[in-house]
């Protein structure tokens, strides 16, 4: 039997343990809501984005979908097949209104994370887009049982001009707590976020999020529009520092979408997702 695999072996389980017991301790949750790759290969800089992964940054920018699309992601954190996020989301739009439907699950079998979304986005003109989104959180540990709660968020979007629109986005302003637990405490935050098109191939996008009772992070990415089909993205962000990058693949009625995070200290995480327009 190969020793390499078998000395592994005690360091991935402590890996997992010592990230069950950070998480369990900590007094707030940080994989509560994961944006979609295109987000996360542009810094998580989805402020002022649209199209239908906008549900888990800011709906307002659901405003942008024209047609119903229904999108599923998967991401691996820090290349463990232990520590993985799964979400699936619907974007419909309705005359001036768009509903978005979300379902995100992560973690691992000692501990697991379910939230739950429901979001109307409302286009008041070409300009201006406002939303608001009701989410269901829920934290199942098998040996203590489960807790749950719902928080309320908010998002804007205005287009200034052609090619540059401002957005806003306000989560879980009520300071909402999964009861249970040491009262988990649910991220608070607040983001503004600028989108540029620098010209018809180039997006220049940036945010300044601020997380109540933690930090301020910034985020600055680029997209680049290769030829018709083909996207490349890269993106950085403050705290903790990270890089990341990634593509996107978009053919008639299918978005194939994959990204690349690096943490300074925890290593990579890939992301994919795969889209269908109706």
């Amino acid at each position: 039997m190969n020793l390499g695999v078998i000395s592994a072996v005690p360091n991935l389980i402590g890996m997992k343990y010592i990230y069950l017991i950070s998480i369990f301790f900590h007094p707030l949750i940080y994989a509560q809501v994961k944006p979609g790759p295109r987000s996360v290969a542009l810094g998580s800089a989805g402020t002022a984005l649209q199209d239908v992964w906008s549900l888990q940054q800011n709906a307002a920018g659901l405003a942008g979908i024209s047609h119903a699309i229904i999108a599923l992601g998967y991401e691996s954190h820090f290349i463990n097949p232990e520590l993985t996020t799964q979400t699936a989301i619907l974007g419909l739009p309705i005359r001036n209104y768009v509903v978005g439907l979300s379902f995100q699950r992560f973690g691992i079998a000692e501990y697991r994370e379910q939230n739950s979304g429901l979001a109307l986005t409302k286009r008041f003109s070409t300009e201006l887009a406002i939303s608001l989104a009701l989410k269901y959180h829920q934290i199942s540990i098998p040996v203590y049982g489960s807790a749950h709660s719902f928080s309320m968020d908010a998002g804007i979007q205005y287009q200034l001009n052609e090619r540059v629109r401002f957005g806003s986005s306000i989560i879980n302003p009520g300071r909402s707590k999964i009861n249970g637990f040491s009262d988990f405490q649910l991220p608070a935050s607040i983001a503004v976020g600028v989108g540029i098109e620098l010209s018809d191939k180039v997006l220049i996008a940036s945010d300044i999020d601020k997380i109540l009772g933690i930090g301020v992070n910034v985020r600055l990415d680029m997209e680049y529009q290769i030829i018709q089909w083909f996207y490349l993205r890269g993106g950085i962000a403050s705290s903790p520092y990270k890089q990341s990058f990634g593509f996107g693949f978009k053919y008639a009625k299918v978005v194939l979408d994959a990204a690349v995070s690096s943490h300074p200290k925890l290593g990579y995480s890939p992301n994919l997702s795969v889209g269908y327009e109706f």
